[in-house]
């Protein structure tokens, strides 16, 4: 794909596939068009060129919403929760983004247990339970990601963009992150595309990188050949990373 503000290339030819079950890590300086990328595939950026595919279905010329019925998911760099409802309503709501594509069948009353049921299972896949009748708004960031993410898996995505999951996490939050999306990945069986500056989760989540800069994509490949490849070391990750694997398990 392909995306341009006036004269300017922001995104040049960029090509990123992400299969159902594997999560991949979309890193690179600021201003290198990571968010521009986000943008295009949720749908508000159009395309100078190319397409945007999701389950073999060309969604180039769908609205947000219509992605989301059809299965594309986010969550964004600045915390957006529903404050004032608790965090089981929060996660129920989630559900309703993907039901809206199935709304006659569920007018039949075929759904609405099995939303409640995936609600109380995220609730407890993502250690969510002792807080879930608190209101959102009251809980502390590293949990409020949690709820953020909780809500975009009850959609029951195929794909799931995360745009800085860790952002506002101290380093124990983003370690137990880490294995919540692992967790989540192994359960659902959705395909992950993040944006992150963290590199400590980038390296313990990712199976495989994509470095872009200036718009382009530099380097890609499995994560432990992509972070000890020199010209990545020196822009982006700094001499700390030699030696660093992938991610284990």
């Amino acid at each position: 794909m392909s995306v341009r503000f006036g004269g300017l290339l922001a995104v040049d030819a960029a090509s990123i596939e992400v299969d159902r079950g594997e999560i991949v890590g979309l890193i690179g300086p600021n201003g290198a068009g990571k968010t521009t990328i986000f943008a295009a595939l949720w749908g508000l950026l159009p395309l100078a060129s190319g397409s945007v595919m999701l389950d073999g279905h060309d969604v180039t010329s769908w609205s947000p919403a219509r992605r989301a019925r059809s299965g594309l998911a986010r969550t964004f760099q600045r915390l957006e929760l529903f404050g004032s409802m608790t965090v089981r309503e929060n996660l129920r709501y989630g559900t309703e983004a993907r039901a809206l594509g199935e709304r006659p069948w569920r007018l039949l009353g075929g759904g609405r247990h099995q939303d409640l049921d995936l609600a109380e299972e995220i609730l407890d896949l993502l250690e969510l339970g002792p807080v879930a009748d608190r209101s959102a708004g009251e809980l502390p960031v590293g949990i409020g990601r949690l709820i953020e993410f909780g809500r975009a898996l009850a959609s029951r995505p195929n794909l799931l963009l995360l745009d800085e999951p860790s952002s506002g996490l101290d380093p124990a939050e983003t370690v137990a992150f880490v294995g919540q999306i692992r967790r989540a990945v192994e359960r659902f069986g959705c395909g992950v595309l993040l944006i992150e500056h963290d590199m400590s989760l980038v390296i313990g989540v990712c199976e495989r990188l994509q470095v872009i800069d200036f718009g382009r994509l530099v380097s890609e490949g499995p994560t432990a050949e992509v972070v000890v490849d020199p010209r990545v070391q020196a822009a982006y990750l700094g001499s700390e990373a030699v030696g660093v694997v992938g991610p284990s398990g």
